[in-house]
C-alpha cells in the first residue's frame, strides 16, 4: 500500500545534512560483503553520520554506550539496500497510475480492461498503458486496432507493449497521427499491415514516433506524481538505489530540483537518453559525480536493437519463427559509434541497448575500436544493457574489453517458453547466460527493466538461483546450467549494480566507511529454500542511516 504521508516523513528525514547521531543495529542476521567482494556475516551495525563505522557480533554494540539510537532487528536478516541496475523510473511511476494490461490472457480482455479505464478517467484526452504481452494469450497473434474500436473508438488509445518495443493503438490515434496505407516506417522500424496493406494497428520500435510524436507533453504535474509513486514503489520493495535507464532532458531537471531540494527518496543513477534533443548540450555539461551519491549523472544510454518479443532484437541469423527476418538495428554501425566515442570524449560511460546476438557482437566491435583510439575509456566502464542473446564465442570479450553485462534476470524466466520460439536450441546456448557471464570473468550488474518485469527485487533473485518462475516452472530450471547461487545473485543487485556505477567504494557492502543503506526482510535469502525467495516481505527500508520505508506504518 502507498502512503503519501510515508513519503512525506521519508523525505523530510532524508533533507538532514548534518546527522550528529549514532544508531546501533542489533539483534540481526545480517549479511554484507567486504573489499575482496566475499560475503560475510554480522549480527550488529554501528551507523555514524549516515555510513556504517563498524559490523560485527553482538558484543560490539558495548563499545557504543553513548549511541543516541538502538534499532532491535528483532533476528530479522538485514541486507545492503538493494540496487536495480537497469531500471525505467518515470515509466515506473506512469505505469501504476495508468491502464496495466499485465498478464491478461487475451486481446478481447485487454481491450476490455482499457475501455473500463477510460469510463473512470473521462478527462483524459488519450487513454495509455501497457503492459500487453501476445505470447502469453492462447493465439499468441499481435493484436489489432480493430479489438479497441469496438470497446472505445472516440479517444486515441496507445498501448506499450511489455517490453516497451511495441505499441498498439486503435484508429482514433491511427487517424490523428495520419497514418494510412501509404504511410512508410522509418528506418530502424516496422508497421504490421494485413494483406491489403493496411496499418494493423501495431507500430515496433522507430516506428512508434509515427504514433507517439502526437501525444500531448506530461505536464509537471504528472511528472511529479509519477515521480512521487515510483519512489514510494521502490522503497516498499526494498531497492535504494536505480540505474535508470534512458532519462530525458525534462526528467534529468526534475530529478536535480529534487535533489537540490534533498527530496529524491531514492538514489538515481540516470543514462541520458541518446535519443533527446538535447543530447549533447547535456554531454557538454560534463559528468555530475554528487559526493553524497544521490544523483550522480555520468552514463549516457544508447539503442541498438528491438527486443526479442516483438522479433526486433537484430540476429546473426534469422528467426527461426520468421524466417524472413533477422530484426531491427535502430541505428547503423557509423551512428552507434560517433555516440560512443562522443560519450567517451566528454567523460561519459556509454551503456548500450543491446538484446540479439547480432546487436551484442557489433556492440562489442564498437567498444573495442573505442578502446584502439582511446584507452582510457576503459575506466568508463562501458557497459551493454540485456547482454540477452549472446553468441558463446563473444561472451570472453566482455571481461576482455572491461564492457559490464547489464542483466535482469525476470527475463529468462519470463521469456522462457517464448526465446526457443524465436532463436532455435543451439542459439539458446548463449541466451541468458549468466554463469557463462560469470565463469569469464565479468561482474554482473542485476536489474528488472522495470515496469517491463515486476520491480519486486526478490522476484529478480529468485530467477537468478532457480531459472523458474513464481510456479516453480520448469522444475529444476530453464537452462539450469547458468543458474547463480544466492550470494552471487546478491552481490549482483548490491555491490556489482554499484561497481557498475563507480560506487562501489560507498555502496553496496556495508563496509565500513559506506552509506549506510539497508534493508530488514522477513527471509533469510541465503539459507532457506531458494523457491522462497520470491515471497520475500521487506519490513524497513533505510538509505543513509534514515528510516524511509515500515511497513508497519505503511499499513
Amino acid at each position: 500500500m502507498f502512503r503519501k504521508t510515508l513519503l512525506s516523513l521519508s523525505i523530510a528525514t532524508i533533507t538532514l545534512t548534518a546527522q550528529a547521531q549514532t544508531t546501533v543495529v542489533d539483534n540481526a542476521n545480517g549479511y554484507g560483503f567486504d573489499a575482496n567482494r566475499q560475503l560475510v556475516t554480522f549480527s550488529t551495525l554501528i551507523i555514524e553520520d549516515g555510513k556504517v563505522v563498524a559490523r560485527g557480533g553482538e558484543q560490539l554494540a558495548a563499545d557504543y554506550p553513548q549511541a543516541e539510537s538502538t534499532l532491535d532487528a528483532e533476528g530479522k536478516t538485514l541486507l545492503p539496500g538493494l540496487i536495480d541496475a537497469h531500471g525505467h523510473f518515470m515509466a515506473l511511476g506512469y505505469s501504476l497510475l495508468e491502464v496495466d494490461l499485465r498478464d491478461l490472457e487475451s486481446a478481447q480482455r485487454s481491450a476490455d480492461k482499457v475501455a473500463e479505464f477510460a469510463s473512470q478517467n473521462s478527462n483524459l484526452e488519450w487513454i495509455r498503458g501497457g503492459g500487453w504481452n501476445q505470447v502469453l494469450w492462447e493465439e499468441q497473434e499481435f493484436p489489432t486496432a480493430r479489438t479497441l474500436d469496438a470497446t472505445i473508438a472516440e479517444r486515441p488509445v496507445v498501448l506499450s507493449r511489455v517490453d516497451k518495443h511495441a505499441i498498439w493503438v486503435n484508429s482514433k490515434a491511427m487517424e490523428l497521427a495520419g497514418i494510412d496505407k501509404d504511410t512508410q516506417a522509418p528506418e530502424g522500424g516496422e508497421i504490421l499491415r494485413d494483406n491489403d496493406g493496411n496499418p494493423t494497428g501495431v507500430f515496433i520500435d522507430n516506428a512508434q514516433q509515427l504514433i507517439t510524436d502526437q501525444i500531448p507533453e506530461r505536464s509537471q504535474q504528472e511528472m511529479a506524481q509519477a515521480f512521487d509513486t515510483a519512489v514510494e514503489h521502490l522503497q516498499e520493495v526494498g531497492i535504494t538505489g536505480v540505474h535508470d535507464a534512458g532519462a530525458s532532458a525534462r526528467e534529468l531537471d526534475l530529478y536535480r530540483g529534487r535533489d537540490e531540494a534533498g527530496q529524491l527518496g531514492v538514489r538515481l543513477y540516470p543514462m541520458i537518453a541518446s535519443s533527446d534533443p538535447q543530447f549533447d548540450a547535456l554531454l557538454d555539461k560534463g559528468p555530475q559525480d554528487d559526493p553524497e551519491d544521490w544523483l550522480d549523472i555520468r552514463s549516457v544510454k544508447i539503442y541498438a536493437d528491438g527486443a526479442l518479443g516483438s522479433r526486433g532484437a537484430a540476429l546473426l541469423k534469422h528467426y527461426s519463427d520468421r524466417p524472413d527476418s533477422k530484426g531491427l538495428m535502430l541505428q547503423d554501425r557509423e551512428s552507434l559509434q560517433t555516440l560512443v566515442d562522443k560519450s567517451s570524449r566528454n567523460g561519459f560511460q556509454a551503456n548500450m541497448h543491446a538484446i540479439g546476438d547480432r546487436a551484442n557482437r557489433i556492440a562489442l566491435n564498437i567498444y573495442e575500436e573505442n578502446l584502439k583510439n582511446d584507452p582510457d575509456a576503459r575506466k568508463l566502464r562501458h557497459r551493454i544493457e540485456h547482454a540477452q542473446v549472446v553468441n558463446v564465442n563473444d561472451i570472453p570479450r566482455f571481461s576482455a574489453l572491461g564492457v559490464i553485462p547489464s542483466m535482469q534476470p525476470t527475463h529468462a524466466t519470463s521469456d522462457k517458453n517464448m526465446a526457443g520460439d524465436r532463436l532455435g536450441q543451439e542459439r539458446l546456448a548463449g541466451a541468458y547466460a549468466w554463469r557463462f557471464f560469470l565463469d569469464n570473468g565479468s561482474r554482473i550488474a542485476a536489474g528488472s527493466d522495470f515496469p517491463v518485469e515486476p520491480a519486486d527485487p526478490f522476484y529478480g533473485l529468485h530467477a537468478a538461483v532457480t531459472r523458474e518462475d513464481r510456479d516453480n516452472q520448469p522444475q529444476g530450471g530453464w537452462l539450469p546450467g547458468q543458474k547463480l547461487t544466492a550470494t552471487e545473485a546478491l552481490r549482483a543487485f548490491t555491490l556489482d549494480a554499484a561497481y557498475a556505477a563507480y560506487q562501489e567504494k560507498s555502496l553496496g557492502g556495508l563496509m565500513p566507511g559506506q552509506w549506510a543503506d539497508f534493508i530488514l526482510v522477513d527471509t533469510d535469502i541465503i539459507r532457506t529454500d531458494p523457491r522462497n525467495i520470491w515471497q520475500t516481505q521487506v519490513a524497513e527500508t533505510w538509505i543513509a542511516g534514515e528510516q524511509v520505508y515500515a511497513a508497519d506504518k505503511a499499513d
